[in-house]
């Protein structure tokens, strides 16, 4: 695997270097969404929220799945991404069978009709964000490593070792980040 950062993309894994400086960000795993010229949306994949559905949503059918804090942007409002592209319209192609958002009404009927299980969706609340040239600007201070979404199943990957799992397969330089304190004042 290549030590320097791939391109950012739609659909491309941001990995956060330890000691970033954020704590939103703080050994996070961020898929891309959307990105473009005039910014990027992405979603933390890795840190879940103590929070469910049912506390969150009126008039959703009962169904376990996890809430996961997507980032610090609009955070009072759920996004989701699925594998259900074929029966959930709307929704946006990221690659590897993944779809960002799309029509609420046919996601409660697949929910309802058991045709859609937790393993096939996740839920966020909020965002991550970047202006137009501020993830190039991140990404030209080696803050984020930018990887393939094959590297993980961001639906089915324990998030406790998603990080983790990712540092470890690169060189030693960058596999050193794993013992790295998230708070550098406590070490």
């Amino acid at each position: 695997m290549k030590k320097e950062s791939g391109i950012p993309k739609t659909g491309k894994l941001l990995i956060a270097q330890p000691l970033l400086g954020d704590p939103n960000f703080d050994k996070t795993v961020v898929l891309l969404v959307d990105h473009n010229d005039e910014g990027s949306v992405g979603f933390v994949l890795n840190k879940p929220l103590s929070i469910s559905l049912k506390e969150l949503l009126i008039d959703f059918p009962a169904f376990e799945a996890k809430v996961y804090y997507g980032g610090p942007v609009r955070d009072d409002n759920l996004f989701f991404i699925h594998r259900k592209g074929d029966l959930i319209p709307g929704g946006q192609p990221l690659g590897n069978n993944l779809f960002w958002g799309g029509d609420i009404e046919p996601l409660k009927e697949l929910i309802r009709t058991d045709l859609i299980s937790p393993r096939d969706i996740r839920f966020f609340l909020g965002y991550s964000g970047w202006g137009g040239q501020q993830l190039k600007d991140e990404l030209a201070q080696n803050s984020w490593l930018v990887e393939d979404l094959h590297m993980l199943d961001p639906l089915s990957q324990n998030p406790d070792e998603m990080w983790r799992s990712i540092i470890e397969a690169y060189p030693e330089d960058i596999a050193l980040w794993i013992n790295a304190p998230s708070d550098p004042n406590l070490n």
